[in-house]
């Protein structure tokens, strides 16, 4: 099967399943030009890595990547300082990161994607994840964002061969 293609205007196609997307509120870069804390979604071929769910709030959700439950103690490094950088960690937590268990409804699903992650390289930017798009699909921190129905939809489609295409064209 096909990637997921995701382009700079918001639309994100896989098979026959057509989404508009949120994406990062400094718009889109290459990924070599991607910095920590830019807002900017990185263009490039990324793996589906993980998917963590809000188990209060919704079933775990229908797909074939591994999957997750959150917990109030989850977070995500985003301290380029530290060794965990752009890594799962358990909180609390000493630097810098993102808390995954969040009152908003954004991360009631994140799919985590393999952005500077093989190995992490510190400031080129952490937490890039597709997630739960806002009401208004407000732009996000760097991350590709869909309304919920959409999201768990794409999950259900995909497999784990299948990666996410952010290109400009």
């Amino acid at each position: 099967m096909s990637d997921i293609l995701v382009t700079p205007d918001g639309t994100l196609q896989f098979g026959g399943l057509r989404f508009r997307c949120a994406l990062g509120k400094g718009g889109v870069l290459p990924e070599s030009d991607k910095r920590e804390g830019d807002g900017v979604t990185p263009l490039g071929r990324y793996a589906l890595r993980q998917v963590f769910y809000r188990p209060d709030r919704l079933a775990a959700p229908d797909t074939r990547l591994p999957v997750q439950a959150l917990t109030p103690q989850d977070g995500w490094c985003d301290d380029p300082l530290d060794p965990a950088y752009n890594r799962f960690v358990t909180l609390p937590y000493a630097a810098s990161h993102e808390t995954l268990w969040r009152e908003d409804h954004v991360y009631d699903v994140i799919v985590v994607l393999g952005h500077n992650d093989a190995p992490p390289v510190p400031g080129l930017g952490s937490a890039i994840f597709m997630h739960v798009a806002r009401p208004d699909f407000s732009d996000t921190e760097g991350c590709v964002a869909l309304a919920l129905p959409d999201l768990l939809a794409l999950l259900a489609a995909i497999r784990p061969a299948t990666h996410i295409d952010l290109r400009v064209t």
